[in-house]
């Protein structure tokens, strides 16, 4: 994508903070690419060749329990992580990450199903894909302390937004390779062995991912507190200590930017197509359109974050997303193609856009050098624990236990941006300050 002019620090040039840029988008969208193709495959494939059973609801369940699962691990593998970027280095973790994402997410397409191998296809299932939450638990926090710590106050926005975008990128690879597949083959061909191919070959991507993130320095945050010996010996302890409570403003703030999110795209995806009657390939590219529409707004509001403040966006993004719960429900329910599209485009595409472009960037500012990748990283992934992998599995949930109402699959939304606008009340906008 071409990239805004940009200033950065004195002692890094455009050319090398472009690069940095770059490495941090890349990276981050195969590591979400990788997440997310699992996601929309939950829905659609492990249901019946991993978790069979015989209510159709049940199996729903159990392939988002799997699903959910490993947004629990995700806090362990930000600790772990977080540790060696702020010890040893962000660029190391960053290769680290990348890695064991990637050979988790190949090993899946190459796993037996459940009349192969019984019981053992959802176990290896689950263990592979908590060892895919323990591969991004460190890898967000990475990619957005590598853009932002590259940065100045001016360009902090547009800088922390980019690996954002990585979000919408991976989200829209897994979404498009699964449309196309879907198009091209029969349902049989699908099941049998179509959806393997894109976890197949993400391989491909994470050795491209490899290759630019080894020809990166480290950052110049990072080098300036190694030299002068600021360096937290066990960073968590000092994070829990002195930051605790920036931790819980992050936890809280991080609800609102993710279980929207994961009802708006992922969730829709069955709901749409078992309780509303939409075909396929209509629910895939209602999300695929509005992921296109998100990934163009991302960087629009990181930008205007630097002109208006972080806070100011947020607020206007969370409170967006509360009034919007109940209609866009009802949009869905209007059984429309068109009405699901724009009520998936509204929700996904432009409300939830300047919540997640200030989220990282925001974070970072209420953190110091030697404890910043441990803090983003913790905040982060306990709030996505709590309201992320979660949503899918309480708005299922709620549908089996309120007579498929949507009413309080709604009301948990309003929930979550209440929450986030609770948190949000107690930080800081430091839009206009210099880091630390």
């Amino acid at each position: 994508m071409e990239t805004q002019p940009i200033q950065v620090q004195p002692a890094v040039t455009k050319k090398i903070a472009s690069k940095a840029l770059i490495a941090s988008l890349i990276g981050s969208s195969i590591e979400w690419f990788d997440y997310f193709l699992y996601g929309t495959v939950a829905s659609l494939v492990f249901t019946t060749l991993f978790f069979p059973n015989h209510d159709p609801v049940v199996g729903l369940l159990l392939s988002y329990v799997s699903f959910a699962l490993p947004f629990f691990i995700r806090p362990l593998g930000g600790i772990i992580f977080s540790h060696i970027g702020d010890r040893v280095g962000r660029k190391t973790t960053l290769v680290m990450t990348l890695s064991l994402m990637g050979g988790a997410t190949v090993l899946i397409g190459c796993l037996p199903d459940y009349d192969a191998i019984g019981v053992w296809a959802p176990i290896l299932l689950i263990t592979l894909r908590c060892i895919q939450g323990l591969g991004i638990g460190g890898e967000w926090g990475g990619a957005l302390l590598l853009a932002v710590e590259y940065s100045n106050k001016n360009s902090r926005g547009f800088f922390g937004s980019i690996p954002q975008i990585g979000v919408t990128i991976g989200m829209l690879l897994g979404t498009l390779s699964i449309t196309i597949l879907t198009t091209v083959l029969s349902d049989a061909q699908f099941m049998s062995w179509g959806w393997r191919i894109p976890f197949i070959l993400s391989a491909l991507l994470v050795f491209l991912g490899l290759w630019i993130r080894k020809g990166l320095d480290e950052t110049p945050a990072f080098k300036e507190a190694k030299e002068s010996g600021n360096v937290a010996k066990v960073p968590i302890i000092e994070t829990v200590r002195y930051h605790w409570r920036a931790v819980l403003i992050a936890v809280g703030a991080k609800v609102v930017e993710t279980g929207p999110f994961y009802i708006f795209g992922t969730f829709i995806i069955a709901y749409a197509t078992e309780y509303q009657g939409y075909e396929r390939t209509v629910a895939l590219n209602a999300v695929t359109i509005s992921v296109l529409v998100a990934t163009v707004m991302i960087p629009l509001m990181g930008k205007l974050s630097d002109k208006v403040g972080r806070k100011p966006l947020y607020i206007g993004g969370t409170v967006a997303i509360l009034l919007y719960a109940f209609p866009y429900f009802y949009l869905v329910s209007l059984q429309s193609d068109f009405s699901l599209i724009i009520a998936t485009v509204i929700g996904l595409g432009i409300l939830w856009a300047p919540v997640t472009a200030v989220l990282g960037t925001m974070f970072t500012e209420i953190f110091t050098t030697n404890v910043r990748y441990t803090g983003v990283t913790l905040g982060y992934q306990l709030g996505a624990a709590l309201a992320g992998g979660t949503a899918p599995l309480i708005a299922t949930a709620l549908l089996s236990a309120y007579s498929n109402s949507w009413i309080p699959v709604a009301l948990y939304i309003v929930a979550t941006s209440v929450i986030s606008l609770i948190a949000i009340y107690f930080a800081k906008d430091k839009s206009n300050e210099e880091l630390d």
